[in-house]
């Protein structure tokens, strides 16, 4: 996820300097916060809402990878579940940064984040149950 959030950074700034350095905008143009948002096309703001998404959920999947590591804990289904998490936000993004399909984009969401639910849960099953 680490990865996943560098690689979405640098996407997005790639994205962001060609669409600057080719509308000839100055900083000073850029000076207003949101300007750049309001006037980029989806191919430049997408890239920057798919790096906000990735402090949203994911931090919540950091903290129960910690509190399992940390609790000795990690077995092989939540191994299985944190990949499954991370395959489907890497596609997310894939889909977000680039043709943007709301519906696809929405189910690779939903199937992350119901890891991250699952993982809470059990985790929390096995804390209070154990």
């Amino acid at each position: 996820m680490v990865f996943l959030t560098l690689l979405v950074w640098v996407y997005m700034y790639i994205r962001r300097i060609s669409f600057i350095s080719n509308t000839k905008l100055s900083p000073q143009d850029l000076a207003v916060p949101g300007t750049l948002a309001q006037i980029s096309p989806p191919s430049v703001s997408n890239p920057s809402d798919n790096l906000k998404n990735l402090f949203e959920i994911p931090i919540l999947f950091y903290a129960l990878v910690l509190y399992l590591f940390i609790t000795n804990q990690v077995d092989a289904v939540y191994l299985n579940a944190a990949w499954i998490f991370v395959g489907f936000r890497a596609l997310h993004s894939v889909v977000h940064c680039t043709f943007n399909h709301i519906m696809l984009r929405f189910y690779l969401y939903l199937l992350s984040t119901l890891m991250v639910w699952f993982i809470a849960i059990r985790a929390a099953l096995n804390h209070f149950v154990t």
